[in-house]
Order: C-alpha cells, then structure tokens, then sequence
C-alpha cells in the first residue's frame, strides 16, 4: 500500500531516504524565471513517497542537503527540467542525476512516446493519471489529489530506472546514456543563461 507523507518547508532532520532517490518537482509553470518552485517529491523506491510543500522564502537545508549530496544517485523523468528548477530557486547543482527520459530516447528507438505515463507503462506496468498535472500547486493546502499525483510521479522511476538499464545494457548504449545524465547540469545552466531553445552544437546560425 502506497504511503504518502506530506512535509511542510523541508524534510525533517535525519530522514535517510537511501543511495538512490527518485526525485520530481511541480511548479507554477514551465519558465524558471518566472515560473516558482512548489513542490518536491521523493521516493526511496520502498511504496513510500515524501511530498515537501515549499514556503516561498525556500528554507529547506534538510531537502537541499539531498539534492546536492554527492553519494545519493537522484532519478528524474526530464531531469532537464527538475535541475534547472532547482538551480534557480534553491540555488542547487543536484547531481548526479539519472534521467529516465533520456534513458528511453537512447533504448526504445522503435517509438516516438518518451514521456512518463507512456514509459511507466511499458517499463513498470503501470497506468499513471495525469489528471493533476496542470493545478494550482501554490496554494497553501495541496489537495489529495495533488498529492497522489505528486507520489505516483517518483513511486515507479526505481523500476523504471531499472528496466531502462537493461535495455541500454543490451543495446550497447548505457555509457552514452550516463555521458548525457553527466551533462545536465551544464545543459541546465544553458537554459537558464538564456540558450534553452538554440542548439548550440547544430552547424546552422
């Protein structure tokens, strides 16, 4: 049975969620400069999921301990985003990252939907709802609702995570995934520096 706890500003002192957390955010919008941080919610893989409702001066040292401790592998699905969310708001490099998005686009070529409920779905076998996706996740009291559509979000990404790596593995590609997940912080700081929508690798001007 899924249990979901609901953390006011931060996580509390001395939560030991384990070397490998899946993380997710929900904010106001999609723009990080305009766009506040609301939510963070994380998982140890375990059924249980940990839900940090932000105050908006982003006191949360216990939370941001995690997200830039060094020896906690932290799995996102478009970690893109997540990061560069992170960085802006509380001022964290979170690393290192795993990437289920990535992951898929680099293992199951033989199809166009990466995004989480079609992954989850073939990965996990699990039918994520969506319902919630678009809300208010600044209001003061998050519904229930939100908050079983915040945990389902990281509940699954331990099992996702590892069905990818399987692939990977058999398809040859897991280093050049892990080169891509290294590289997200930098790719982060591109969008937020103002290139999130050039690329700057492509030869066009």
């Amino acid at each position: 049975m899924t249990e979901i706890t609901l953390h006011e500003a931060d996580l509390p002192a001395g939560l030991d969620l384990g070397p490998i957390v899946a993380v997710d955010t929900e904010a106001m919008g999609l723009n990080p400069h305009r766009d506040a941080l609301c939510v963070v919610q994380l998982s140890s893989g375990d059924g249980t999921a940990h839900v940090v409702r932000l105050t908006r001066d982003f006191d949360c040292p216990n939370l941001k301990a995690l997200l830039a401790d060094p020896k906690v592998l932290k799995i996102f699905h478009f970690a893109r985003f997540d990061v560069a969310m992170m960085k802006k708001w509380l001022a964290v490099d979170c690393a290192p990252i795993w990437c289920t998005k990535i992951a898929s686009k680099l293992a199951r070529t033989y199809t166009d939907q990466h995004g989480l409920k079609h992954v989850a779905k073939e990965i996990a076998g699990v039918d994520l709802s969506k319902a919630q996706q678009s809300s208010d996740w600044g209001r003061a009291e998050l519904t229930q609702a939100q908050l079983e559509y915040a945990a389902s979000d990281v509940l699954h990404l331990h099992a996702i995570r590892e069905g990818l790596t399987v692939m990977l593995e058999r398809e040859g590609r897991l280093a050049l995934a892990e080169a891509c997940f290294d590289f997200l912080p930098v790719r982060a700081d591109l969008d937020l520096a103002g290139w999130a929508e050039s690329d700057i690798f492509s030869h066009a001007s």
